[in-house]
């Protein structure tokens, strides 16, 4: 077998690969015989099918198949032989398949990228710094009594917190505009669903009245037509209804889980809960901060068969998300391309981190995270055990804390800068990266 490896590209390889004739002709006598011994034919006993009317018969179709087993074959071995690791599969181009003479053809592929680090010591890394306050943890009681609360008519004037069912229609221009109005709509005032000077206008109105609000739509209001421009809005309310908040007891405290005897005990769960989600929030921030940096400082070509891949897990992801039955090509690739590359990218950057460094998952690192994650559980012994015994769960754990030791081996040389936050400027933080 002869082998030759052009470099067309950083990342492109065309890799010329020869086979012998002989070895061609000789898998396609084999498979024939094989096929003699097998093949059923009229006018013919089971295996006693003349030769040539079974290379007349199967001879084009074997020998397709014969050549198509050599050449992926030939290739894995070309690359082993050239010590290559290619980025995903070939594309194959051949160039004599003759019988009779030498097979030649080309494959045609990508190599991961050869990665060139930018400086570390440049990223800047912006760390909230924040705390649960016992305000924080009265708000996010009281939202918890809300979502479990029963509702009851009021004729009173609407404030905040309260609950109005209402028709709206808007208008700019004295046009009506498309999806600017609704009926039986229910809103909750002061939760901001509605765009700024919405729900103060209807705050101070009472079940069966009519009123005019006017606002403007915010710059940057995402249906363009609309931005920044100025709207009236005819409102009719229908009911006005105020939350009546179920008690703190056992029964309460049960419906998200929490096995506390009184309202002291279920605040300590509950703010237990909220300074795990500001943790994750601000590791989040954080390792976004630095994927940014490092995307930023340094160049990589990505392989567009590592994009393709990605793109294809993006798409089955996206279908197992919304429960839906179709196949996951038919959604678009460009829906995800962006976010497949910035993933491979991430991914590639951090591998060469990995690779220079001697990063590895420390287990100790491992077992912590275990414990972790088991503590949010009924039964953490039982998670514990699951992990240790499931290599492939565990292998999942393991990965994270490796991304972990690269984002705190970055952290190490970047400039960090701790910035004072509220707990939910914080939470909300590291909720919007991605």
């Amino acid at each position: 077998m002869q082998v030759s490896v052009e470099t067309t590209s950083n990342i492109e390889r065309r890799m010329t690969i020869g086979v012998p004739a002989q070895e061609i002709d000789q898998a396609v006598q084999k498979r024939l015989q094989e096929t003699a011994r097998t093949v059923r034919l009229n006018g013919f006993r089971p295996g006693k099918v003349p030769m040539s009317v079974v290379k007349r018969r199967f001879g084009a179709g074997v020998r397709q198949e014969v050549v198509s087993e050599v050449m992926r074959d030939s290739y894995v071995k070309a690359l082993e032989e050239k010590d290559i690791s290619p980025a995903g599969w070939p594309r194959f181009e051949p160039k004599n398949m003759e019988e009779g003479k030498d097979l030649e053809f080309i494959a045609i592929f990508e190599v991961l990228p050869e990665i060139e680090l930018g400086d570390l010591s440049k990223i800047e890394v912006e760390k909230p710094k924040a705390e649960v306050s016992d305000k924080d943890l009265d708000n996010m009681i009281d939202n918890l009594r809300r979502q479990q609360a029963d509702m009851k008519s009021v004729k009173r004037k609407s404030k905040k917190k309260d609950v109005v069912t209402i028709d709206f229609k808007g208008f700019i221009e004295g046009e009506a505009f498309e999806g600017g109005s609704a009926e039986g709509h229910k809103l909750t005032l002061g939760s901001g669903q509605m765009i700024p000077g919405f729900e103060e206008g209807v705050i101070g109105a009472k079940a069966g009245e009519e009123l005019e609000v006017e606002v403007t739509f915010p710059e940057d209001y995402q249906n363009e037509e609309l931005a920044g421009k100025p709207a009236k809005f005819e409102i009719k309310v229908h009911t006005v209804e105020e939350p009546v908040l179920p008690e703190l007891n056992e029964e309460f405290f049960k419906k998200f889980g929490v096995e506390a005897e009184d309202e002291e005990g279920f605040r300590t769960e509950v703010k237990k809960n909220m300074e795990r989600e500001l943790k994750q929030a601000v590791n989040n921030k954080v390792k976004n901060d630095v994927v940014e940096g490092l995307l930023e400082s340094t160049e990589v070509e990505v392989p567009q068969a590592l994009i393709d891949q990605e793109i294809d897990r993006l798409r089955q992801d996206a279908v197992q998300r919304f429960g839906g039955q179709m196949d996951p090509k038919q959604l678009p690739a460009e829906l995800f391309t962006d976010q497949a590359k910035r993933r491979v990218k991430t991914g590639l950057l951090f591998q060469e981190l990995i690779r220079q460094n001697d990063i590895k998952a420390e287990p100790e690192k491992v077992d912590e995270k275990i414990q972790e994650i088991a503590s949010t559980y009924e039964t953490p012994d039982e998670v514990i055990a699951h992990y240790s015994s499931n290599p492939q769960q565990k292998a999942q754990i393991e990965s994270v804390v490796l991304e972990d030791a690269v984002v705190d081996h970055v952290l190490d040389k970047a400039k960090v800068k701790e910035k004072k936050m509220k707990y939910e400027e914080a939470v909300q933080a590291g909720q919007s990266q991605g």
